[in-house]
């Protein structure tokens, strides 16, 4: 499957943040993006879907009067999905979709982190929990969220005017 670039490499940001001035290092807050996609946890799945699609992301923060109660990442949603060989019509999909709201989909027990949290603290959660995705939270808001993507940007900046294998 190839992947089409949305934009020439030339176009990409590739400023890098210095860590703090103290030398504790790299923090979430250098990383992490700082307008996360968000959804009420009543959205059906189909609309969440779209909206994955429409932002190009593959998290949603799942948010209730401004708190954080789920993520729903993509995978959640395929899982919601019947099997390929379901007797349902297209229609019956669609409206399955369409009435399932994403607190049925999502998970509820998210691991976050703080803007402050050293980056390796925030890797070592995502590789334990085996996860995409950290929303970051400061004083119980959402203020962030971190990816997998996040991550492989700031070492693509970090590899700058050194060779890129083919």
């Amino acid at each position: 499957m190839a992947v089409e670039l949305t934009q020439p490499i030339s176009d990409v940001d590739i400023s890098f943040p210095r860590p703090d001035v103290r030398g504790e290092g790299l923090q979430v807050r250098h990383l992490m993006t700082t307008t996360p996609v968000t959804i009420s946890p009543d959205t059906p799945v189909r609309e969440a879907e779209r909206l994955m699609q429409q932002e190009r992301v593959h998290h949603l923060l799942v948010v209730a009067d401004g708190h954080l109660v789920g993520l729903l990442a993509d995978h959640d949603v395929q899982t919601v999905l019947p099997s390929p060989a379901t007797s349902l019509s297209k229609w019956e999909l669609l409206y399955l979709l369409d009435t399932l709201p994403v607190r049925e989909a999502m998970t509820s027990d998210v691991v976050t982190v703080a803007p402050d949290d050293p980056v390796s603290e925030a890797v070592r959660l995502m590789l334990a929990h085996r996860i995409g995705a950290l929303p970051v939270i400061e004083v119980h808001q959402v203020v962030g969220i971190l990816t997998q993507s996040d991550m492989l940007q700031a070492v693509f900046r970090t590899q700058v005017g050194k060779p890129v294998a083919a």
